[in-house]
């Protein structure tokens, strides 16, 4: 799925999307934002905690960041859906786990680390600036793609695969940052959209 980073991300689902998808979709996932807000919430205060748990004992407890990778997990699924970048409805699964459960097409992984560097903590937000940089720019890009996915899906029933990889690429290298910068792995990730 990437070049050998231990934050993985990928979607395989059908290109073929009905027309109407794209003005629906945002609504029918209503009830997984509501879901996804509580655990961002869940997520922060996970963090906060990891980030002690990293400074006096370098390392996450296990069940810790198997929840910190669920919700991440969850939130792209949701945002596969919310997307249109799929017909199927996300599953409510909450399974903590480091590694994807297969149950869904968009699969995201995060490796749990045997040690982390005790101090890393401290800077990792600050040596992280350049990649947020880039991500924005990335970013503004994946809103100009998806509006016209919007109208491509629309008119003909399928996604393009150009488009649909510039998102789950930019997405991609989100993750990795977020895994970097969240306390989840000391590898500095790349800048790469692979």
């Amino acid at each position: 799925m990437t070049n050998g980073y231990p934050a993985r991300l990928d979607f395989q689902g059908p290109h073929e999307v009905k027309n109407w998808r794209p003005l629906v979709n945002w609504i029918l996932a209503i009830p997984h934002w509501i879901v996804l807000y509580a655990l961002r919430v869940l997520r922060g205060a996970l963090t906060v905690i990891s980030f002690f748990a990293v400074l006096f004992t370098r390392a996450i407890p296990q069940s810790l960041f198997d929840m910190i990778v669920m919700t991440l997990r969850y939130q792209w699924r949701v945002s596969t859906f919310t997307l249109w970048m799929r017909e199927a409805y996300p599953p409510f699964s909450f399974m903590a786990s480091p590694l994807d459960d297969g149950i869904d097409p968009a699969s995201l992984s995060v490796e749990y680390p045997a040690q982390l560097n005790r101090w890393l903590p401290l800077v990792k937000w600050f040596l992280a600036i350049p990649h947020y940089i880039v991500l924005v720019f990335l970013y503004l890009g994946v809103v100009f793609v998806a509006i016209g996915a919007f109208f491509a899906v629309l008119f003909t029933g399928k996604y393009p695969q150009g488009m649909r990889a510039y998102i789950i690429n930019v997405k991609r290298w989100g993750l990795r940052v977020s895994a970097y910068a969240g306390l989840l792995r000391d590898e500095y990730p790349p800048f790469s959209l692979s």
